[in-house]
């Protein structure tokens, strides 16, 4: 069950990057950046990495029992932030709505926290593992406001 956990959170990712792959060469690279833009290199395995801690933490969850309610409510949760995690890179790189991936990402991260809080009734570990994906994304929450700002005729 560990390894589809993974799995499934990773095609996640997957999903999201064929929208990311063919706007990175053009589209992304002629965007103004901020000085605090980390290289392009950085951001597969930083992704890559998330939604393994992800995979775990949702395997965590799980291993407490579906029957349980605050599990089925953790659950929708997730799925809920996965979804949305998804439906960022489209609008950001398929859509390349600088502006409409600013306002999701807002609605990301509120579902990653909830996802937090959810998560610690049922796994503290669980919890404790969506914590650096909070942190990255409130990081590029803050990198995508300001490629909102740098590129305003891109909006």
């Amino acid at each position: 069950m560990l390894v589809a956990c993974i799995a499934a959170c990773e095609g996640a990712g997957i999903l999201g990057s064929f929208s990311t792959v063919k706007a990175i060469p053009s589209w992304y690279r002629n965007l103004k950046k901020p000085s605090f833009n980390p290289p392009e290199w950085l951001f597969g395995p930083a992704w890559t990495t998330l939604y393994l801690l992800m995979g775990i933490s949702l395997f965590l969850v799980l291993q407490e029992g579906f029957g349980q309610s605050w599990v089925q409510i953790s659950l929708a949760i997730f799925a809920t932030q996965l979804a949305l995690n998804v439906a960022w890179s489209i609008i950001f790189f398929g859509r390349q709505s600088l502006k409409g991936a600013f306002i999701e990402i807002l609605a990301l991260w509120a579902a990653i926290l909830a996802s937090i809080i959810s998560f610690t009734q049922v796994s503290t570990w669980a919890a404790l593992l969506l914590v650096p994906y909070l942190l990255w994304t409130s990081f590029a929450a803050v990198l995508n406001y300001s490629l909102m700002k740098l590129n305003r005729n891109r909006n």
